[in-house]
């Protein structure tokens, strides 16, 4: 018998740490996974080659940019992002929320939908829940999110205590958080329009049938209003969950307390995805919290600014110090750049502005996280997890600094 369309199965626990299997139409994804970052139909700096030499299973797509240019209407004419990419595995697509959220002087958010500017050329825009599934619909992503409403947190002020310093407005976290659930529930009842009758709507061409949808729990940091907006979603039914509106500037501390309440409450038999986070060790924590599913643009942005993770920590490439340093960026790695390059050269590179530098740096970036989460899967099945966390936590440091390994 041929596997369901989209299922997922835990295999394997440790405490609250995760693993299992996603199945898609598209393949399967082993999980915890960590899910590249593909904005505009491609991972910056990297080919498709290289991100599956890497371990990639699924990448990201983003619907705000895609639907500006090239437009979800040519995707989908073209058989959908998949085939226009030339990625044959799983994509996630988000809603575009985020984007909009990003884009605050220019936007209007109502009841019905958001208004917004074009960041390209300044045309008036707007999604509706409706309007960012149907666009989803023609990507024919594996796996979409439904559009909602986050709330940042303020830029603390000098001098104060970021741990105890108000960070959010109680009032408009609860209105976008009560919002999303509405529009939550607009987005599936779409979702299961266009899933009952791919060709209800001549306007829509549903290039993957078959996509799932994610709902997406909101509510700052909150736990009343976290543990609100989890009843009200998972009421609407959903393939699986996602926790939004984290990493928007709360303390790391902060944003691991809302995700060891959050998660627990979600179904135990439906993926959870965090979205937008993080550092590697953002990674670990929140694995041991009962995650599922990561994306992050840090890795290939931090490549593009000069910085190598590593598992001692981030390698700053342009520092001096690495002028004359002929190790591999680090020697216990094994991706293609630590095989084959120096430091020095990696130096020269980047000091001389040659694009083959930020592309060597995100190989091995996307390398070490997705070798990372391999580890944790299979820490997890040996029952081990508990030992990786505290051996990475010992040797890894977020603060940049010099290297002797």
């Amino acid at each position: 018998m041929s596997p369901e369309p989209f299922s997922f199965a835990v295999t394997h626990t440790d405490g609250l740490a995760r693993r299992g299997v996603l199945q898609t139409p598209h393949g399967s994804v082993e999980t915890p996974a960590f899910m590249p970052v593909g904005t505009r139909g491609a991972v910056k700096g990297i080919t498709h080659r290289d991100l599956e030499d890497a371990g990639a299973q699924i990448i990201l797509g983003n619907t705000y940019h895609l639907h500006l240019r090239p437009g979800d209407a040519l995707i989908a004419r073209a058989g959908g992002l998949h085939s226009f990419i030339g990625w044959p595995h799983p994509i996630l697509t988000d809603s575009g929320g985020y984007q909009v959220f990003s884009l605050a002087a220019m936007r209007k958010v109502t009841e019905e939908r958001v208004e917004f500017r074009s960041h390209l050329d300044g045309t008036p825009c707007a999604l509706s829940p409706e309007r960012a599934t149907d666009i989803q619909a023609q990507l024919g992503s594996d796996i979409a999110m439904v559009l909602d409403e986050l709330v940042g947190a303020p830029v603390p002020v000098p001098g104060s205590d970021p741990r105890t310093a108000p960070v959010q407005d109680p009032d408009e976290t609860r209105r976008a958080m009560e919002r999303s659930v509405r529009w939550a529930r607009r987005a599936r009842i779409r979702l299961l329009q266009l899933r009952d009758d791919p060709r209800s709507d001549p306007g829509v061409i549903v290039a993957n049938p078959a996509q799932a949808q994610f709902g997406i729990v909101q509510g700052g940091i909150d736990p009343r209003l976290r543990t609100e907006s989890v009843q009200g979603t998972v009421e609407i039914g959903f393939e699986g969950y996602a926790i939004g509106g984290l990493s928007v500037g709360e303390p790391v501390d902060v944003m691991y307390d809302v995700v060891g309440l959050t998660a627990p409450q979600l179904p135990e038999d439906r993926p959870r995805y965090l979205m937008g986070t993080g550092m590697p060790d953002d990674l670990v924590e929140c694995v041991a919290r009962g995650i599922d599913m990561f994306d992050c643009v840090l890795p290939t942005r931090n490549a593009r600014n000069g910085q190598l993770l590593t598992r001692h920590g981030v390698l700053v490439i342009k520092n001096a110090q690495y002028a004359e340093d002929h190790q591999p960026p680090d020697p216990a790695c094994g991706c293609y750049t630590c095989r084959h390059f120096s430091r020095a050269y990696l130096r020269h590179l980047f000091m001389s502005g040659e694009m083959t530098g930020a592309t060597l740096l995100t190989v091995h970036n996307l390398y070490f996280y997705l070798d990372l989460m391999a580890k944790i899967r299979e820490a997890i099945g040996f029952g081990s997890f508990g030992n990786l966390r505290l051996e990475f936590h010992q040797t890894f440091s977020r603060r940049p600094q010099q290297l002797n390994i």
